[in-house]
């Protein structure tokens, strides 16, 4: 049972974020051990989880700056002359019905520590067409943690048009945003044969277990209902991005 109780972290100073570790089973069955951080003086969220490939995928939700990023850090097949990993960042808007707020998240504890977590819900999944690159020497002006997140990928850093427009609107300066080439609509890269060719790459991620939702219980004692627990989540993305050479989209032969 995941409760909300007295903060985490307490002890380990101020404004120091508050962690939990939690089990969960991905998709595919298989288990790994899940990190979750949260910052309430920040006002952010973090999660990270290991696949069984080796990839370390991450979340960081900014509640000041609505913005999420999402960041793989893929192994490289050394035999096949890849470099040791490739690193991605996609950054979307932040939307905060999205998951629970970050001083709920700071007071989350379980009961029992080696439980294994499955999600009470599965989120439809979202594709999504990334067509703006982020210049990493900017990247602070849209969020804070852009900068420690996406250091490995400081040349590949992707988001939309859609969600460029909102942040202009917030007072976001425009040096933060790049046009990705519009080439004449290339070719997804598991179609190009030549690894020295422009083409669209396409990865996916999925979160396999978050608190996305705050549970509110009824009380006798009590005039008005009172938050006492989470609903949980699993979430797909898939995310198409332009790169300008297929060997930086290995992983897409088999689509």
């Amino acid at each position: 049972v995941l409760l909300l109780g007295a903060p985490r972290g307490v002890g380990a100073g101020p404004g120091a974020p508050a962690e939990l570790r939690v089990r969960v089973r991905l998709p595919d069955g298989q288990v790994t051990e899940e990190s979750l951080q949260a910052d309430s003086d920040a006002d952010s969220i973090s999660l990270e989880l290991r696949k069984p490939d080796g990839t370390l995928v991450s979340f960081t939700a900014d509640f000041k700056k609505d913005v999420k990023i999402f960041r793989a850090l893929i192994l490289g097949e050394l035999e096949k002359g890849q470099s040791q990993f490739q690193a991605l960042c996609f950054v979307t808007r932040l939307h905060h019905n999205e998951i629970i707020p970050s001083e709920a998240m700071a007071k989350l504890r379980q009961k029992n520590p080696r439980a294994v977590r499955q999600a009470e819900e599965v989120r439809g999944p979202e594709h999504l067409h990334m067509d703006i690159a982020v210049n990493f020497s900017q990247g602070g002006l849209l969020s804070p943690h852009l900068r420690n997140v996406c250091a490995e990928a400081a040349d590949s850093i992707y988001t939309r048009q859609e969600d460029v427009r909102f942040w202009l609107e917030q007072g976001v300066d425009s040096s933060v945003f790049e046009a990705l080439p519009e080439a004449s609509e290339p070719p997804r890269c598991g179609q190009v044969a030549d690894s020295g060719k422009p083409c669209v790459c396409r990865y996916g991620l999925s979160l396999a277990w978050y608190p996305c939702l705050l549970k509110y219980c009824h009380s006798r004692d009590r005039p008005a209902p009172y938050k006492c627990g989470i609903r949980s989540c699993q979430k797909s993305y898939t995310f198409d991005f332009y790169v300008p050479q297929k060997q930086l989209c290995l992983w897409d032969e088999e689509s």
